[in-house]
């Protein structure tokens, strides 16, 4: 239930659509279920703008399942990350629509009506090997509803392939930067705009790399300003992140006179 859903149930209540037994039975089961494994939390969207996406990773592909048959019954959008086909294979014994990404390692199950997307979020990665990590962060954010733009292969090593792409980074609300090897891309895209910048390190590089570990140490130590951090191939947690910034600029924008 999101918090358009819940003005409606209680809009019902007050008119005497229906009654307060049946609003009751219907809450009741808002907190979250207890599935036995797993808890699901159906207040999420209510509280934090979108319901709870569910890590995969180390969840039997049954469990998934269950999870997943439960957040669709609720009417949410199911989002599983790091999945594998074995995951989307159960979740599609209970969701004949869901969609596996492979490359993104997400399965997406979204019945909603579809809305416009809002302002403009970037996700640059630093090369290809970088993009399953990129894609995960792309799709989030587009199931999330933002207006998403794809820029791959545009790193360090070729800068003038990035500074091509200069007025389309400038117009963003937010980049997500994804990059391995030394990590280089966030502080070169964060001296250039003056939005936000995400910055996602991959566990892709040779073995001084330390999988992961030198492009995160490098991005924390950025010398450009307003360039924030996830953890290493956190592709979901940057989209979340910037899902946040874009919808919070887009509303701002908006209410602009």
């Amino acid at each position: 239930m999101d918090a358009e859903s819940l003005r409606d149930l209680l809009k019902k209540v007050a008119s005497g659509e229906i009654d307060v037994d049946t609003a009751a039975e219907q809450l009741a089961r808002l907190p979250f279920t207890d599935l036995g494994s797993a808890k699901i939390d159906h207040h999420r969207e209510i509280r934090c703008g979108f319901p709870e996406v569910v890590f995969c990773q180390g969840k039997s592909p049954a469990q998934v399942r269950a999870i997943a048959r439960e957040l669709l019954d609720a009417g949410a959008v199911f989002v599983g990350t790091r999945a594998t086909p074995s995951h989307y294979q159960a979740v599609g014994q209970v969701a004949l629509d869901a969609r596996y990404f492979e490359d993104a390692r997400l399965i997406v199950v979204d019945r909603r009506e579809e809305r416009p997307a809002v302002g403009n979020i970037v996700v640059a990665s630093a090369g290809t090997a970088d993009t399953p990590v990129a894609e995960e962060a792309a799709i989030v954010a587009e199931v999330m509803g933002n207006r998403v733009t794809r820029l791959t292969d545009v790193g360090v090593a070729g800068v003038h392939r990035l500074l091509a792409h200069l007025e389309l980074l400038r117009s963003a609300n937010v980049v997500i930067a994804v990059a391995g090897m030394e990590g280089a891309l966030p502080s070169l895209i964060g001296g250039l705009v003056s939005c936000p910048v995400i910055a996602v390190p991959t566990s892709v590089g040779y073995g001084s790399h330390l999988g992961g570990l030198a492009a995160l140490l490098a991005m924390l130590n950025s010398c450009a300003a307003g360039v924030g951090v996830v953890n290493i191939d956190n592709g979901f947690g940057a989209a979340t992140l910037a899902s946040r910034i874009n919808h919070a600029a887009a509303g701002a924008a908006g209410a602009m006179p």
